[in-house]
């Protein structure tokens, strides 16, 4: 097997010397995105549901150019700048992952990078043959 470095056409461009995902065999490692505008590359601070949902959507950009979705994912490390948001942000978690939730961690990761409140990564699965 070989590593694949998955760089959407469409997605946030990374803000330092990294892939935006890795492919090995059938998992996908997405590396912890935040609040980037894919369209301008620019870093979008704001409130932090609206970050996270930035993040978010980041996230389902790149799973879908490695050939897997949101519903093929099996663990996500969330990393708040704040854990007293940590309530409202599993509210907006909700509607992204489940019924059956991946098994995640939450960390409180104090100053994130470019003063952002959110980052999340994931790794998934993807059906032999697709995507990438």
């Amino acid at each position: 097997m070989q590593k694949q470095a998955i760089w959407p056409k469409n997605g946030p461009p990374t803000k330092g010397p990294y892939s935006p995902a890795m492919v090995f065999g059938d998992l996908v490692f997405v590396s912890g995105q935040g609040p980037v505008d894919a369209a301008t590359g620019k870093i979008v601070n704001g409130d932090v549901l609206d970050e996270m949902r930035l993040a978010m959507e980041n996230v389902k950009t790149i799973l879908a150019a490695a050939g897997s979705s949101l519903a093929q994912v099996l663990k996500v490390t969330l990393y708040l700048q704040n854990m007293d948001d940590f309530a409202s942000v599993n509210e907006l978690y909700k509607e992204y992952f489940g019924p059956v939730f991946p098994a995640r961690t939450t960390i409180q990761a104090g100053k994130l990078p470019f003063d952002i409140k959110v980052e999340i990564d994931v790794i998934a699965f993807r059906y032999p043959g697709t995507g990438g």
